[in-house]
């Protein structure tokens, strides 16, 4: 893959995501409950982490015009999602009210941590043999 085909990639998998965060959360709660919302009835948590993804997700779009420069927001993503997905997993398995999770948002958390750590690897590496700067990190 060349190197704007690598950063090509990971552009789209950012606008992806955000859009993803911003508009497919609260329909994919609505299409699969079960597996993507936790609990009955009215929650206080909801609209927060709604919130929380949405913003993410404008920042994520915001990114994809140059991947390279927002690495931090990035990796962020990444990680927090398979922290999240952890937490979550470990949750639903305790509660088997919420077993829909281990088949839903679980899988798909870690399903986009992999998809976007893998893209972010070989956009940074593909900047790191352009530029020549062998094993130091680029800023």
């Amino acid at each position: 893959m060349t190197t704007p085909n690598r950063i090509g990639a990971l552009r789209y998998a950012l606008i992806a995501v955000g859009v993803t965060f911003i508009i497919g959360l609260k329909t994919l709660s609505i299409v699969w409950p079960s597996g993507w919302s936790w609990g009955v009835g009215h929650s206080h948590y909801w609209p927060m982490i709604l919130g929380v993804y949405a913003t993410l997700g404008v920042f994520l779009i915001r990114a994809s015009g140059n991947p390279l420069a927002n690495r931090s927001l990035i990796w962020f993503t990444v990680w927090s999602s398979v922290v999240h997905a952890v937490v979550m997993g470990a949750m639903a398995f305790g509660d088997r009210a919420e077993a829909g999770h281990q088949v839903g948002d679980v899988p798909a958390l870690l399903l986009l941590a992999l998809v976007l750590g893998v893209l972010m690897r070989r956009a940074e590496a593909t900047t790191i043999a352009v530029t020549g700067l062998g094993a130091r990190r680029v800023a």
